[in-house]
């Protein structure tokens, strides 16, 4: 015969294994409520329609830095505080400022619209942007919107090259 010891509940591993359940789909769900707070969602477009349109004009801009020949190389110097640009290619005349955007692949918020300053020797200066370590749109035009320049960039490297600069490589 065998005597069975009362324990209370509390010392059975059973009921702990029925609580365990449920409490890690609690706590999965505080999580989840938690990132759909904290990351706000990129919404679509109203116009997309109009947006679609003018997907032309941006390709007219990329063909006119084609027909140009045009090329940069962008590069960060060695403190990280200092974007620089080499613009080449068969230009009239260079612009007294170049327009870059820093898109975010995922979250339109962080996006970062740079203007650069002509310095000597063809070369474009502005302060370097704190970026996070992704892979960015970068798109690098004229002020006035003749041309345009696309590539990408992780932001752990130091220089990449758009254009014609690209292809040289």
């Amino acid at each position: 015969m065998t005597i069975l010891k009362n324990q209370p509940w509390y010392r059975e591993p059973w009921p702990w294994f029925l609580i365990l359940l449920p409490m890690t789909a609690v706590v999965a769900s505080m999580i989840t409520i938690w990132l759909a707070v904290k990351s706000a969602d990129g919404l679509v477009e109203d116009d997309y329609y109009k947006q679609g349109i003018g997907i032309n004009k941006i390709l007219d801009r990329d063909q006119a830095a084609e027909n140009l020949h045009l090329g940069a190389n962008l590069a960060i110097d060695g403190t990280g505080k200092i974007l620089t640009i080499k613009l080449t290619g068969k230009l009239a005349s260079r612009p007294e400022t170049l327009l870059l955007s820093l898109l975010h692949p995922t979250q339109a918020g962080h996006d970062q619209r740079i203007t650069l300053q002509k310095g000597s020797g063809g070369i474009y200066i502005a302060a370097s942007p704190s970026l996070s370590n992704v892979r960015w749109r970068v798109i690098l035009e004229a002020p006035q919107g003749g041309w345009r320049l696309a590539g990408q960039w992780l932001a752990g490297k130091h220089i990449i090259s758009l254009g014609e600069a690209e292809k040289s490589e």
